[in-house]
């Protein structure tokens, strides 16, 4: 059965997990329509810096990350002479982290969908003299609805996954930093298998369920992937 310590570590996950994926959408959704509509020479350049998660070793992104947001690095000198201090082996840190690892996750549905729009709907609001937010809100994110959706899924549930980068940011710290998949590799090095069969267990269920309803609810054609 899960023990006390192993709720507290599934509640800090779906915590993490759930900023994560609202960042990502806030910030992530003007980032993938601009990138879509842009024609700027930047725009393969920046595509693939927000692609790099997808073949970088997860601990070598945690690596450069502890670096830049430790109190020698970039960010980290900023935060501590704004008195932040620094952000590894904190909440912040694990969010921040988790929001690079996870990028791609969220992006690029949105720009599968954005893409897929095409510019006619948009044309046809610029004749009715709606303005360019106007036409996002009332035109573009209606016809993103199962990109959004998608979005949301895949970034919140990759973010439940994660280990490499949360260990090296986060660290393992109990009730602060520990997440689900930290711990159970704590009960697999403690040789406690059945404690860490009940949580990866869980998290296998979730993350088929979670995918299942997915594919289920969001209509693709054939021809094009859920996620590339």
């Amino acid at each position: 059965m899960l023990t006390s310590a192993d709720y507290a570590t599934l509640f800090l996950t779906f915590q993490v997990a759930s900023s994560t994926t609202l960042l990502l959408l806030f910030f992530g959704t003007p980032l993938a329509w601009w990138l879509v509509r842009t024609q700027s020479k930047y725009k393969g350049i920046i595509n693939a810096i927000v692609a790099l998660p997808l073949v970088l070793p997860p601990t070598v992104l945690g690596f450069y990350l502890l670096i830049i947001l430790g109190k020698h690095g970039i960010i980290g000198q900023l935060t501590t002479q704004l008195g932040l201090g620094t952000l590894p082996f904190t909440f912040a840190g694990l969010v921040i982290s988790s929001c690079l690892y996870s990028l791609p996750f969220v992006l690029q549905p949105l720009q599968t969908a954005f893409s897929a729009i095409g510019s006619r709907p948009l044309e046809a609001a610029a004749t009715l003299r709606a303005s360019p937010l106007d036409t996002f809100f009332s035109v573009v994110m209606r016809l993103s609805t199962s990109g959004f959706l998608t979005a949301t899924v895949l970034g919140f549930a990759h973010t439940v996954g994660e280990f490499g980068v949360v260990l090296m940011v986060g660290g393992n710290i109990p009730d602060k930093t520990r997440v689900v998949s930290v711990q159970i590799y704590n009960h697999v090095e403690a040789l406690e298998y059945s404690q860490a069969h009940w949580l990866a267990g869980g998290l296998l269920l979730f993350s088929f369920c979670i995918l299942w309803l997915l594919y289920s609810i969001v209509k693709t054609p054939t021809s094009t992937p859920l996620f590339k």
